[in-house]
């Protein structure tokens, strides 16, 4: 190995990962190839600023872009205009309901400039046994019991990962998002990963944090303490309405 990235891993190993201070400026942020998808990896990667992105046909890609993405949790937008039509909605949101379908959802959600997706039917199996585990946790947005938005990503200490999100009704992301981002700031979270940058997201409140800067606040707080397990209960049922009153404009 080199003393900077790509590093190569080996299934076989003890799961661990080079410093993300040691992933390439380009492309992206790349670090390490190789691996697997194994609960104790994927959280020793979170925990270490350090995400898995990659295609079917590729090897296992693992990834600490500079900058980051990320949202305050007291920080993210709803603009004027739609919380006046959430106003008016009757949808609710919920979490750890239906993860499973959240992740389908995200998977075959058509995005601009982005052939297939990076979803795997490993990536997958592997997220869902995270959800069991109590580490993956998705926010989904309901038109009565019709699934129409979501968002899922891990948690570790207060710390949340996001790593994709749909809609399948206008807004239905964003509502997620704002939904997600009130509660873990209720709770003392005061950060929310979105990786890397994309115009959507700045629109509604993402800013880029220098490599260094977001790897010293993560490394914070994933040592805090935090439930693991299912967030159904703990998160309850919040109105659309009830989110276009608090949303910050």
């Amino acid at each position: 190995m080199s003393n900077k990235g790509p590093f190569l891993l080996d299934e076989a190993s003890d799961a661990s990962f080079p410093p993300a201070e040691l992933a390439l400026r380009e492309p992206d942020g790349l670090l390490a190839i190789g691996g697997d998808l194994s609960p104790l990896r994927l959280l020793n990667a979170y925990a270490g600023g350090i995400f898995p992105w990659f295609s079917d046909g590729q090897p296992l890609l693992w990834w600490s872009p500079d900058p980051r993405m990320v949202f305050r949790t007291n920080s993210v937008h709803l603009s004027s205009r739609f919380r006046r039509a959430l106003r008016a909605s009757s949808w609710r949101i919920r979490a750890d309901t239906a993860f499973s379908e959240v992740m389908q959802a995200c998977a075959h959600a058509p995005r601009p400039g982005q052939d297939g997706t990076w979803i795997t039917d490993d990536m997958h199996r592997a997220y869902v046994e995270l959800h069991r585990l109590g580490y993956a946790h998705s926010v989904e947005v309901f038109d009565e019991e019709q699934l129409v938005g979501g968002i899922y990503g891990v948690a570790i200490g207060r710390m949340f990962f996001g790593e994709s999100m749909f809609s399948r009704r206008s807004g239905g992301s964003k509502v997620a998002l704002a939904a997600l981002a009130r509660t873990l700031n209720d709770w003392g979270w005061p950060l929310i990963d979105a990786q890397v940058e994309n115009p959507h997201l700045m629109r509604m409140g993402a800013e880029h944090l220098p490599r260094a800067d977001f790897l010293r606040e993560m490394r914070r707080l994933v040592q805090q303490p935090a439930e693991v397990g299912t967030w159904t209960g703990r998160f309850g049922e919040l109105s659309a309405q009830f989110l276009a009153e608090s949303a910050t404009a």
